[in-house]
């Protein structure tokens, strides 16, 4: 490949029609977090003192670890943050590259002439539950980590830059 675009490493004479990247939602952010770990030892701290007012010290060392365990699980939250998808969409490919937490990444090509995105929908309140790229042998769940509300938003314009891809370029004519 001679040039990019946009730096995705797609030819210059294919522009992307619709590019997402796609990432876990973390509704606690870093004061939000640093409040809670507050809270937390502060309320453990409270307790190892009347634990030990009471007279029960070996109680001290369970606070502690405590604290260190709901330190631990926010830190494994944020690190599972890290991952995304990243879904391109060109006249003649879909792109989907998934990241995860770790780094490690797998890319996935799909031809936009013989792919179809289907969505199972809940009968229950309507809300899509999964979206899938499917090119007859080959099938790949995508958005999977997004609530099902924007999932069905993502959805809608995936769908319509498929549509887009299908129907080929338009063309101006003059006379």
């Amino acid at each position: 490949m001679s040039g990019s675009a946009a730096g995705q490493g797609l030819p210059d004479d294919e522009p992307p029609l619709f590019a997402a990247i796609l990432t876990p939602h973390r509704s606690l952010g870093r004061t939000g977090f640093i409040a809670v770990m507050i809270a937390v030892a502060g309320l453990n701290l409270a307790a190892a003192a009347v634990f030990s007012v009471v007279g029960a010290w070996p109680v001290l060392p369970f606070l502690g670890i405590d604290v260190a365990l709901v330190y631990l699980a926010f830190r494994a939250n944020y690190r599972h943050a890290r991952a995304f998808e990243e879904v391109v969409v060109t006249p003649t490919e879909i792109r989907v590259r998934k990241v995860a937490y770790h780094g490690r990444s797998r890319e996935w090509r799909f031809n936009t002439a013989w792919t179809r995105l289907t969505e199972v929908v809940d009968d229950g309140d309507g809300r899509v539950m999964s979206l899938t790229l499917d090119s007859g042998r080959h099938k790949l769940d995508i958005a999977t980590f997004l609530p099902p509300i924007e999932r069905e938003g993502f959805g809608k314009a995936l769908r319509q830059a498929l549509a887009e891809a299908k129907r080929g370029p338009t063309r101006t004519t003059f006379t």
